[in-house]
């Protein structure tokens, strides 16, 4: 039996050529999430809710379709995408699978390079952060209870807003926990493209670091990487884990074998869930801290 055994013949053959673009050419996953299965038990309960002024500050909501006493915990998601591509539309079967795990769910869209530089797309981050804070009550989340979490450039928005008090000041109380999923953290000087048009302008480069911030009282942290992610080197994944740890701070991180960049988060859609407990991993991790 394969990974697509219950998915229809023409929607497998469309969805692995989708996969086979993606990867090549490390495209956004629009087409990807619009072709994958997803699961039932989460639904889409808002979308394209401004957080801000721009047309790229709006997010949309998802939440458990079954409805339960009690507010829930709330998982902001942060996509990759270089921080200069990617679109909050090619993401609801990330969406799906975490309000389906029962929590409500975040995703914001941010401000893009070559547009803005950073902080910018840091500063849009903890824009949705605060609304998500101030609004989701309406929606059954806990204010209270907020994990933040990223994939990739994500993850690296993501940590940065764990780890940096200057972008949510005492808002970053709300938030219980961080998961990062193949995050750039410790990845000065910028010798690449891609990190100089987002970094290069700044004059402090060890400040816009996530390693720089770490330590004393940050939340745990669930650090996920692929083994054989040649994109984002687990290295950094491990030299955050050291200095969270250095203060005191609880860490697991957890690598999954013969996945790469692109593989992990894959691994949050159901045809791909078998390659590696992902969903399962963080699912566990957010029940935990949200205690």
């Amino acid at each position: 039996m394969t990974i697509f055994s219950r998915t229809p013949r023409s929607r497998r053959v469309a969805l692995s050529l989708a996969l086979g673009l993606m990867v090549a050419a490390c495209s956004p996953l629009k087409t990807f999430d619009a072709l994958v299965p997803k699961d039932s038990e989460g639904q889409r309960v808002a979308s394209g809710v401004a957080y801000g002024g721009d047309t790229r500050q709006t997010l949309d909501i998802y939440a458990p379709r079954q409805v339960v006493a009690g507010s829930k915990p709330v998982v902001v998601f942060f996509y990759g995408g270089s921080w200069n591509s990617g679109t909050r539309a090619g993401y609801a079967f990330v969406g799906r699978a975490l309000a389906a795990q029962g929590f409500v769910t975040v995703i914001p869209d941010y401000r893009l390079v070559p547009g803005v530089r950073y902080p910018a797309f840091v500063e849009d981050g903890a824009a949705a952060v605060r609304w998500t804070k101030g609004h989701i009550g309406q929606f059954g989340g806990d204010p209270g209870r907020i994990v933040l979490m990223g994939h990739s450039a994500g993850a690296y928005i993501a940590a940065m807003l764990a780890a940096d008090d200057r972008w949510l000041g005492a808002d970053r109380s709300a938030v219980r926990g961080l998961v990062g999923l193949a995050g750039p953290y410790d990845f000065a000087p910028f010798d690449v493209d891609v990190s100089r048009a987002a970094f290069g302008a700044w004059p402090r480069p060890e400040e816009t670091q996530p390693v720089h911030w770490a330590g004393t009282g940050d939340p745990p942290a669930l650090l996920l990487v692929g083994g054989d992610d040649k994109t984002v080197l687990p290295r950094n994944s491990e030299a955050l884990a050291a200095k969270l740890r250095a203060g005191g701070v609880p860490v697991t991180l957890r690598s999954y074998p013969k996945l790469g960049h692109v593989g992990l988060i894959l691994a949050v859609s159901r045809p791909f869930r078998g390659r590696a407990p992902v969903v399962t991993d963080v699912a566990n991790f957010v029940r935990q801290v949200s205690r």
